[in-house]
């Protein structure tokens, strides 16, 4: 890793990771991608800027929750019409959008400030083990 000073302007080093989600838990896995998002794991890490990493998650639809969460954790959304509010639980969501359930829960880890929408750009989650990201030769990293 390079030496970055901020005020310079020089642009940190960023590496691409690659999370498997098969038969782990919702909210650790958030929890550490939130973490490498920020780039809290790095040595120069500074809240104003974003040094975080980009993490590619496979196998979205394969995570589990504890408990009874599958049947009682609810999503809510809305259509943008009066009366418009929309809600699903674990099991639906799970079938229909699995990659929703881990950017939903990483999106409410992150600082709610601008720089969470840049932060999740650098979020890419599939459902299945392939990925369109080769050519930036990601390394495997176990949580």
């Amino acid at each position: 890793m390079k030496t970055v000073f901020f005020n310079k302007g020089k642009i940190p080093t960023r590496r691409w990771l690659i999370i498997d989600a098969h038969k782990m838990v919702l909210g650790r896995l958030s929890s550490k991608v939130a973490y490498i998002l920020q780039g809290k794991h790095k040595h120069y890490y500074t809240p104003h800027c974003d040094t975080g990493d980009f993490i590619i998650v496979i196998n979205a639809s394969k995570i589990c929750v504890t408990g009874k969460k599958s049947h009682d954790k609810i999503y809510w959304r809305h259509t943008g019409y009066p009366g418009g509010i929309k809600k699903t639980n674990f099991v639906e969501l799970q079938s229909k959008f699995p990659e929703r359930i881990i950017y939903k829960a990483v999106r409410n880890m992150l600082p709610k400030n601008k720089l969470a929408k840049q932060m999740l750009r650098k979020l890419k989650v599939y459902s299945l083990a392939e990925h369109p990201h080769f050519a930036q030769k990601p390394t495997t990293i176990n949580i």
